[in-house]
């Protein structure tokens, strides 16, 4: 018989990535907390806010589930910051976005040596052209139905697998 396995009886091992998430003035208070929470099931190693800094709502707090007190974070006020210390830190940069040049994430290939930056935009206008412009990869989830994105959070979420895929081989 199959049961159910309580948080704390799993068997997964605790990994952690050289990943940072890159937030491009993401604003909805149930994505920061999705953010969080994703950051800690993927074991990334932190989130930069970018922009907009991040607003520890109530329904932000629900959706993180405790995991905005253990994952690191930081906010910079300037996307040219932001430009500066990927180029400095020599981050392999991804952002995550449609463009028309854009590949899909079926075919993405990284590096499993080098630190990784996935970049995702804001709710409605997407990555900024500044942070677009030093991608090295601009990849986007491919969708089969009449819609041509889909929440940022999921999104995410697709991303991360397939990047911390790379790093498992």
């Amino acid at each position: 018989m199959t049961t159910q396995l309580e948080h704390t009886n799993t068997n997964f091992s605790e990994k952690q990535f050289p990943i940072t998430i890159i937030c491009d003035h993401i604003t909805s208070a149930a994505n920061i907390g999705a953010i969080f929470r994703l950051a800690d099931a993927f074991g990334v190693e932190k989130v930069i806010f970018v922009g907009n800094e991040p607003v520890f709502t109530r329904r932000m707090e629900k959706t993180a589930r405790a995991t905005h007190k253990t994952i690191p974070f930081e906010h910079l006020t300037e996307e040219n910051d932001c430009i500066e210390f990927l180029k400095k830190e020599k981050y392999t940069i991804i952002a995550l976005e449609i463009t028309n040049n854009s590949t899909s994430i079926n075919n993405l290939k990284i590096s499993n040596k080098n630190k990784t930056a996935i970049i995702i935009g804001n709710e409605n206008y997407g990555v900024s052209k500044n942070l677009l412009s030093i991608a090295n990869h601009t990849t986007h989830i491919e969708m089969f139905g009449k819609n041509s994105s889909m929440n940022l959070a999921q999104a995410t979420a697709i991303c991360l697998y397939e990047v911390t895929n790379n790093y498992q081989l």
